[in-house]
């Protein structure tokens, strides 16, 4: 048997990588691109709780602050966090990221779990809409004297600040 015969056989008999978990990644992958050219000015960011780890690696991300069942995204928008579980089209969440959001919702935020691109596209809108005011007349104006106005899915926005 030749090099590349023997290589060939190895590769073959590799444990294939699971499925769902690149699902996962692509998708997740694709939200923050997303998420990133529509929303420039809001901050979207990974925690980075999966995948294997040895067991001294393991113990130190936990020393060091590592959360069992934080959710997989964080966003920061002005006076305003949801927290994103990304999970593939048929995942299910752990007892951890469970307790995780009952903790999230206790302190009074959002958390959210998305299982596509658009269903994180719908969450974001929706989310977006609870936290700003939403005008559908372009002639209306904010009863705030100083706010700003934005667009936001052929929708007028006000913000409720000094600018």
């Amino acid at each position: 048997m030749k090099y590349d015969e023997l290589k060939k056989m190895l590769s073959l008999q590799a444990k294939p990588q699971r499925k769902h978990r690149n699902i996962e990644e692509q998708t997740q992958i694709a939200c923050v691109q997303w998420f990133r050219l529509t929303y420039p000015n809001e901050i979207i960011l990974a925690i980075p709780n999966g995948g294997s780890r040895n067991t001294i690696e393991a113990a130190n991300m936990k020393r060091s602050g590592t959360l069992a069942g934080a959710s997989d995204l964080l966003i920061i928008a002005k006076r305003a966090v949801l927290f994103v579980e990304m999970k593939s089209p048929k995942g299910r969440q752990q007892e951890t990221q469970k307790e995780f959001q009952k903790n999230v919702e206790r302190l009074g935020h959002t958390y959210a779990l998305c299982h596509s691109l658009q269903e994180f596209q719908t969450t974001i809108e929706h989310w977006l809409k609870d936290k700003y005011k939403m005008i559908d007349n372009e002639t209306d104006t904010c009863p705030i004297d100083y706010c700003r106005a934005a667009v936001i899915y052929g929708k007028k926005v006000f913000e409720h600040d000094k600018i």
